[in-house]
């Protein structure tokens, strides 16, 4: 996934002719920007396929997730493979026996960044205590612990706000409900569910900024988080899951229907030169 400095030129220009006329025009802005493909994960490959290994690790396993959360992280199949379209499936399902699956992917081990801009183009699924994100956190968390390794959520939605969409640092002094966050709200009662969006964040040295479809939200800077520590300029790893239920969204309910979806036509890093 990762390329090296000395022929991200080269790499840029090969990534961008493969792209879609959509996701050309999305590669030309960034590259007029001064930044430089460094990774990208397009999710090519056959319907039932596994993602790429060499890119993505599992979670696995229930216990709450620190949020309450009601689903078992699994590498199943069943709950993450590529759908034969271009897109990652992440489904999360109620079984016959009532409890829910679902799957967590992170680069944790094989890739990580540390500044420019990550994105990714997802359509993402809905329902009360259906919790989506895409996110990222820093790769010492094995060392110092959370919230010490720092949370960037580049976006995250609960069911029972279909129509918005969170963005949130957390860190020493500054997380769970007094992270600092932005929210993205669509007009007149449309969902985000109804649609592929690329949801990112421009991350630079002292500030973080998120963006939605390509306009910018909101920006955190190092000043925002006062005398507490600023743990933003070190390496990052990159997740994506589908939460079941926590203490943010609440349980799934008799109107939740289920299987339910997040489908990921792509990640990409950009570093800016």
């Amino acid at each position: 996934m990762t390329l090296g400095l000395g022929g991200a030129a080269a790499a840029t220009a090969a990534a961008t002719a493969a792209l879609a006329a959509d996701d050309r025009a999305d590669a030309a802005s960034n590259t007029a920007s001064g930044a430089v493909l460094l990774a990208a994960d397009e999710f090519d490959g056959a319907a039932g396929s596994a993602p790429n290994p060499g890119i993505w690790r599992f979670d696995t396993g229930a216990g709450g997730w620190g949020n309450a959360e009601l689903q078992t992280y699994t590498d199943s199949r069943r709950n993450s493979a590529l759908d034969g379209a271009g897109n990652l499936a992440i489904t999360a399902r109620r079984e016959a026996d009532g409890t829910y699956t679902s799957a967590r992917l992170k680069t944790e081990g094989t890739f990580t960044a540390q500044y420019g801009r990550i994105e990714a183009r997802t359509r993402i699924p809905r329902g009360q205590g259906i919790w989506p994100a895409f996110w990222m956190l820093g790769a010492d968390i094995g060392q110092v612990g959370w919230p010490a390794c720092g949370e960037i959520d580049v976006m995250e939605n609960v069911g029972y706000e279909p129509g918005t969409v969170h963005g949130t640092v957390h860190g020493p002094g500054y997380s769970g409900t007094n992270g600092l966050s932005a929210a993205a709200t669509l007009p007149d009662g449309a969902a985000w569910a109804d649609a592929f969006h690329v949801f990112g964040v421009d991350w630079r040295p002292g500030s973080v900024t998120w963006t939605v479809d390509g306009v910018a939200q909101r920006t955190v800077t190092r000043a925002d988080v006062g005398s507490s520590p600023w743990v933003f300029d070190k390496p990052f790893f990159v997740l994506l899951n589908v939460a079941v239920g926590g203490t943010w969204p609440g349980s799934p309910d008799a109107t939740t229907r289920f299987p339910q979806q997040m489908l990921v036509d792509w990640v990409r890093v950009w570093q800016q030169s």
